[in-house]
């Protein structure tokens, strides 16, 4: 009967938990990094004092949000800087990919390697973004692009994988929302 006890589950409940709670930490942290480099340091800033109070109320240690902020200010080891990469997936469709890395060839590189594992791949620079327009900081697809639902699970399956990178902040595609078929009587 070992592994069926209370404990276990705790055990097992926390792991969960954990992980969450890291990826979390992680997107936070960069996020401060970012907003700080932006601000060069002032902690006093509109764009740092909001993903600071985002990060304590998330339950981030305080020395936690000031390493991320001397290292934003240029205070410590490594620097992040922004990236920004076009890909086609499947059917054709075009997807957006921004991040924020300390090292960018591991990150592009640790998207190449995800995008061909589903079938899809990185495309030149301007490639993609001109089915897109930039609004308020956000891509927002221009011309949109109707997917076969095999071709939908893949690039869901693709945009799970990417989120799960914590180098990977935000991805847009111009692939058409799947809507619900009508039932034919």
């Amino acid at each position: 009967m070992s592994g069926h006890n209370k404990f276990s589950k705790i055990k097992r409940q926390k792991g969960i938990t954990d992980a969450k709670k890291s990826k979390l930490f992680s997107q936070l942290v960069k996020q401060i990094i970012t907003e700080s480099r932006l601000a060069k340091g002032d902690k006093n800033s509109a764009g740092v004092r909001t993903v600071v109070e985002k990060a304590r109320a998330a339950n981030m240690p305080s020395d936690n949000i000031d390493r991320a902020i001397s290292k934003g200010a240029g205070i410590g080891a490594g620097s992040m800087e922004e990236i920004l990469c076009e890909a086609y997936g499947p059917g054709g469709v075009g997807i957006i990919i921004e991040g924020v890395t300390d090292n960018k060839n591991r990150t592009i590189n640790e998207i190449k390697f995800i995008l061909s594992e589903n079938n899809a791949n990185l495309a030149g620079q301007g490639a993609v973004v001109w089915a897109f327009a930039k609004k308020d900081g956000q891509w927002e697809a221009t011309t949109r692009l109707p997917l076969a639902p095999e071709d939908r699970e893949t690039l869901d399956e693709i945009i799970a994988t990417l989120e799960d990178n914590p180098d990977v902040e935000n991805i847009y595609t111009n692939a058409e929302e799947v809507l619900e078929e009508p039932v034919v009587e």
